[in-house]
């Protein structure tokens, strides 16, 4: 039975979550405020975690940059704030979701199953016999889930991983943000692409030399994007 920790100040939030998580099975664990929030996820080591960001003490955002310190474990923003900035923030500090309220507990339940079935898969999918990729200084491997730009470590998410893993296995393939929005989320229930856009520029600030000119991940304009393979 996965085990998710609700974070949210206000007690009727909670109980909505609450009441709707354990008719579908999950065990849950609440926090009225960051502080609590932190003290939770150490001592009860959820499996997936919803999180507001208005919260007493310590904020969402630091929350989540604290639990990412030690942990890549799905996290899922449920915020009245709505705004794109709050949105690429969130992303960018590794956030797996992100839902606005007000929200359906109905459409909440399918993001967190698909969130799971995800990270399911993810921990499922490390072979050893897979092969390393390698292409002009970009060195993969998907067994490790380690990449190496010129013999250098480069740190990336889970979900950054996983986007240059699926160009790496689609070469020059275009792909519109849509589909790899569902590739990557593995849900039709997000309904914010811009996720995808905020993915991939943290993707190529960390392997491309160049963003305004990558060599890597090319976007073509009004279309989706391409992973590139040629011949040096």
């Amino acid at each position: 039975m996965p085990k998710v920790l609700v974070v949210d100040d206000e007690p009727k939030i909670l109980k909505i979550v609450e009441h709707c998580l354990i008719r579908e099975g999950y065990e849950v664990i609440t926090a009225l405020d960051g502080r609590q929030a932190i003290e939770q996820f150490h001592r009860q080591e959820p499996d997936l975690v919803i999180l507001d960001l208005m919260l007493p003490h310590i904020d969402g955002f630091q929350v989540c940059r604290i639990i990412r310190e030690t942990s890549s474990i799905p996290i899922i923003i449920l915020s009245v704030r709505n705004e794109e900035l709050d949105k690429i923030l969130g992303f960018n500090l590794g956030v797996d979701d992100y839902l606005a309220k007000p929200f359906s507990p109905v459409e909440l339940c399918l993001r967190i199953k698909a969130v799971l079935r995800r990270t399911r898969q993810e921990q499922h999918t490390s072979n050893p016999d897979l092969p390393t990729f390698s292409h002009r200084g970009l060195l993969i491997n998907p067994a490790t889930r380690e990449v190496f730009i010129d013999d250098v470590l480069i740190e990336l998410t889970a979900k950054e991983f996983d986007l240059l893993w699926f160009f790496v296995k689609h070469p020059n393939k275009v792909f519109t943000r849509k589909q790899l929005l569902y590739q990557i989320w593995q849900t039709d229930y997000y309904g914010n692409d811009d996720a995808v856009t905020v993915l991939i520029s943290r993707l190529r600030d960390k392997i491309e030399q160049s963003k305004s000119q990558p060599s890597f991940i090319r976007t073509l304009r009004g279309v989706g994007y391409k992973f590139v393979i040629c011949c040096d």
